[in-house]
């Protein structure tokens, strides 16, 4: 089964490219055990659970797309890349909880919702967002939850500025994995040896993309804020050091208008900007990223969020766990396995990384100045349904077949 072959033409040929795809063969089951991904879903200390969508390969399609229009690039299969911060921590699968241990799966009177409550303010808000007193804690929002409906939770999380995300079913509709601006003018193709970078992102997927890029031969200068370092510096220091080494780093104090100016001449000198902030964010310190491609011959601006921009889903806030299950994964496996699972370690964000340093690299091929709109919702939703089975009973046929596949194949 070609899956990932597959799915690395379906993106080229999404962005009109053809190019010749090299990727060996393999059944995405045995894709799916091996990226560590497989033991990382599942109760905990119960058996680790196959997926029946080729989450894994789809991974490996996305960087594999990425090699040919980029041949001198030194990359890692993407399936290895979704369980990457995984294996520096140290965790493992945790059912309904993530690896982490900062999303949970919480039942509703109707449903179920996934809440990631991994900042510290969240925790500050969560008396208002149930509207119980007590000591917020992880016993009281389970209690709460079970009394409320999943929209009422989902629509007042998202109003405080939570993640927040209903366990919902895969949308029949298709889904597509980004949304391309139409560039203003032609402009300049392919400006010197590589692009010169500029992410403004932090956590996962915005840095893993320029880390790619980097990895193909760009230079990636990467900004923080002196008032808020990017938060996955608290996290392992070889995660962090694994995403970001060799990148130039700029630290900039957002509340000054020096510090403002040195921004907007940043970005000014980019051929690629990276950001993955909500967009007032950015427009609160003037940088209004629509005028900016507008104006420009050559910039491909890179945006990346929970949800998509435009009212009023760019307000949403998510994180990669969360986002997984409004995509539906979860509702899959449920399907599949009868049990409410965390699916991999917030597995939409190197996903959406993947996705997202392919489509940059091609726009700064094509030339011109273009926004090109990532969430992590739809890109996750994007490589569910590229090969869904039918049905719920199909899920759970393809399931067994696949867990089968792996007995018969010997261990790694």
């Amino acid at each position: 089964m070609d899956i990932a072959r597959r799915y690395a033409q379906h993106l080229l040929g999404s962005l009109g490219v053809e190019a010749r795809v090299e990727i060996p063969d393999e059944h995405p089951a045995i894709t799916w055990r091996d990226s560590g991904l497989m033991a990382l879903t599942g109760l905990p200390g119960g058996e680790a659970q196959m997926c029946p969508v080729p989450i894994a390969s789809c991974a490996d399609g996305a960087v594999a797309a990425l090699a040919s229009i980029a041949p001198q690039a030194d990359l890692l299969r993407g399936s290895t890349l979704l369980s990457q911060r995984a294996r520096m921590s140290g965790v493992t699968r945790n059912g309904a909880v993530s690896p982490g241990g900062g999303c949970y799966l919480l039942e509703t009177s109707d449903g179920a919702i996934a809440a990631n409550l991994v900042r510290d303010e969240d925790w500050s808000l969560v008396p208002a967002w149930l509207e119980a007193d007590g000591e917020p804690t992880w016993d009281l929002v389970k209690r709460v939850a079970r009394e409320r409906t999943m929209h009422d939770l989902v629509e007042r999380g998202r109003m405080l500025g939570l993640a927040v995300a209903p366990d919902v079913p895969v949308p029949s509709r298709a889904a597509t994995w980004c949304a391309i601006g139409n560039p203003p003018s032609r402009g300049e193709r392919g400006r010197g040896e590589g692009p010169v970078v500029v992410d403004l992102s932090s956590l996962w997927a915005g840095p893993l993309c320029s880390h790619l890029l980097q990895r193909c031969g760009a230079r990636v200068i990467k900004v923080e804020s002196v008032q808020r370092p990017d938060g996955a510096r608290r996290g392992p220091r070889e995660f962090f050091d694994a995403l970001n080494a060799g990148k130039e780093s700029v630290s900039i104090d957002f509340a000054s208008a020096d510090g403002r100016a040195k921004l907007r001449d940043l970005v000014a000198s980019a051929d690629v900007v990276i950001e993955g902030s909500r967009p007032r964010a950015l427009r609160q310190l003037g940088i209004e990223a629509e005028t900016i491609v507008r104006e420009s011959a050559h910039l491909t601006w890179i945006s990346l969020t929970g949800y998509g921009r435009g009212e009023p889903q760019e307000n949403w806030i998510a994180f990669g766990d969360d986002a997984a299950v409004a995509a539906g994964l979860s509702h899959v496996m449920r399907q599949a396995a009868g049990e409410r699972l965390i699916v991999g370690d917030a597995i939409a964000d190197p996903l959406t990384g993947m996705h997202a340093a392919l489509a940059a690299w091609w726009s700064w091929q094509q030339g011109s100045s273009r926004m090109i709109a990532l969430s992590l919702v739809d890109v996750v939703r994007h490589c569910i349904r590229f090969d869904l089975p039918a049905s719920s009973q199909a899920l759970r046929d393809r399931t067994r077949e696949w867990e089968a596949i792996c007995r018969r194949s010997s261990s790694p």
